[in-house]
């Protein structure tokens, strides 16, 4: 009687997990997401993430999640590579997506920064900006935060499998506020706010302790930063104030950095 043959189970999809110049928060958001994690690791052969494990298996990739910013020349060049392995491409956290806090260097000479912060400044190869991978090759999807959102991850991840849309929200921190019954804090404290033209995503943690959004997920939807600097100067907030307000976790994305540099030349 010939023996019956086992079919092959279908190769899973592969996952990729690379790092270029930030903190590691956003890998660890994922390694942090425990029995949502391993039910991802069933479905998805994780062939590289060195966080994670010691295992690193070339590409291609099916997804691949790249977090931090571009910072080295040989970075541009590592981006393009995985760029070239991976058929799903996503940027995670405020490095990935729009340069992150090390992108106020480019605002000034980065040289300077070399030389007051190393004894050896002749040791350093670096780029004299900090720019997000989209800035270098082409992105299939962003995700923000700083750090991301594991459930936010975990349903881009899981979207892309299964082959929809990821649903993030779009909208801006206010909504958050809202849901949550917090009351805004510029309204009954004056306090400076970047909630009103942020995206959502974080549960609007820093209004619930009474302090203002540091914007860590980058502006929202068509933000309207014009109305957001002129509420900001009528509770007594300076040109210079408003700038740095900006200019912070996801100051480079395009809308901060439009309004920061606007409020620069105010403040000259």
């Amino acid at each position: 009687m010939p023996r019956k043959i086992k079919p092959k189970e279908p190769a899973k999809p592969k996952l990729a997990v690379f790092k270029f110049a930030s903190c590691d928060g956003c890998q660890l958001q994922l390694l942090d997401a425990e029995d949502a994690l391993l039910a991802v690791a069933n479905a998805v052969d994780i062939a590289y993430f060195v966080e994670a494990r010691d295992r690193r298996l070339p590409g291609p990739y099916d997804v691949t999640l790249v977090e931090g910013s571009i910072s080295t020349a040989a970075q541009i060049a590592e981006i393009k590579e995985i760029r070239r392995q991976s058929n799903y491409l996503i940027a995670i956290g405020a490095c990935a997506t729009a340069g992150g806090i090390q992108s106020l260097r480019n605002w000034r000479n980065v040289d300077d920064y070399i030389n007051i912060v190393y004894a050896n400044p002749s040791y350093i190869d670096t780029l004299a900006t900090s720019t997000p991978i989209s800035d270098h090759v082409k992105v299939d999807f962003e995700l923000r935060g700083c750090p991301i959102n594991k459930f936010q991850l975990l349903e881009v991840v899981i979207a892309l499998l299964v082959g929809r849309q990821p649903r993030v929200p779009t909208y801006s921190v206010c909504m958050e506020c809202k849901r949550r019954g917090t009351p805004c804090v510029m309204v009954t404290q004056g306090i400076p706010c970047l909630g009103p033209v942020t995206q959502a995503g974080c549960n609007a943690i820093c209004p619930a302790y009474n302090r203002g959004c540091f914007g860590c997920y980058g502006p929202m939807e068509a933000p309207n930063t014009d109305a957001l600097g002129e509420q900001l100067q009528a509770l007594g907030a300076s040109p210079d104030e408003i700038m740095r307000l900006f200019r912070n976790f996801s100051g480079y994305a395009d809308a901060f950095r439009l309004a920061s540099d606007a409020y620069e030349e105010m403040a000259l």
